[in-house]
């Protein structure tokens, strides 16, 4: 099932899509009643235009070629000769070179940060440009909330437990995130002022099938700059959600991010923000989200 949240008399309510068109959903009804639990919520905020409010916040990186772009295209700029040795070593074995790849960790247990969930956005909501930063970035994100709790899970259990999803926009202060990242202890400023998530929410069942097949698009002022796919993961929804269940209690309403989709953000394909832009990310199946950097 696909909902979500519309503007109607100066209130957001709820619609569910059937039978080719947007229907209301009553309040209190059976399938308002399905709704909250699948995101975890007692009750739906009419003044704000999100699905649900994130109890929590976490982003994973599962995408290993996401993180090799990235990680070429900044030798490219930042470290020329490196980026030529680099490229030298690709065309000698066709390999990426180890310099560009994730941590060893990386290959061992899914990675993840945990971020800021109060500064949560809607679709078609403004986004303040912090005044810390000169390089704002967008990342094309597949979104996830949980509808069950999970302690301990097996990557089935977790996977059960996936209440829906949502098209995510993690928003990052590039310049500023290289040198928290150096700090060891990760992102802080450059992840925190700000993320969004789309109107639409959809079920499990019509995304879990072919959550490697789902296609997108990035479009920066009505015009497109980037296509993405979601396969490639290295590990399964399941698996990344039990991991994070080892000993420790998650419960309904907590979010998470898939990580950034190869292709899906600046660093990536060259493309930045600047103020004033019109930034649209959009999953098939899923929805689109639109935002304004202000």
């Amino acid at each position: 099932m696909k909902f979500r949240k519309y503007l109607n008399a100066g209130k957001y309510g709820l619609q569910i899509w059937q039978d080719g068109g947007w229907r209301s959903v009553r309040k209190n009804g059976g399938l308002y009643k399905q709704f909250l639990k699948a995101t975890g919520q007692t009750e739906i905020n009419d003044r704000d235009p999100k699905p649900f409010a994130p109890k929590s916040y976490r982003d994973f990186m599962l995408y290993e070629q996401h993180y090799i772009n990235a990680a070429s295209n900044y030798a490219k700029t930042n470290r020329p000769g490196a980026y030529r040795l680099t490229q030298m070593y690709k065309k000698l074995t066709g390999k990426a070179h180890p310099k560009l790849k994730p941590a060893p960790l990386w290959y061992q247990q899914p990675i993840f940060y945990m971020g800021g969930h109060m500064n949560f956005f809607g679709h078609e909501t403004d986004i303040v440009w912090p005044d810390y930063s000169n390089l704002i970035d967008y990342e094309l994100e597949i979104g996830f909330v949980l509808a069950k709790p999970l302690f301990n899970a097996t990557p089935k259990q977790a996977e059960a437990a996936i209440g829906g999803f949502v098209v995510f926009n993690d928003f990052s202060a590039r310049d500023v995130q290289m040198p928290e990242m150096a700090s060891g202890f990760g992102p802080q400023k450059s992840k925190h002022f700000a993320n969004a998530i789309s109107a639409e929410f959809v079920t499990p069942d019509e995304i879990l099938p072919r959550i490697n097949q789902l296609k997108g698009t990035v479009s920066i002022n009505e015009k497109q700059i980037s296509s993405v796919s979601s396969a490639g993961m290295h590990y399964t929804l399941g698996e990344a959600l039990a991991h994070v269940s080892r000993a420790e209690h998650l419960y309904p309403g907590e979010f998470f991010g898939t990580g950034t989709l190869p292709g899906g953000c600046g660093l990536e394909n060259g493309h930045m923000l600047k103020t004033g832009d019109e930034i649209s990310i959009c999953l098939e199946g899923i929805g689109t989200l639109v935002n304004r950097i202000v």
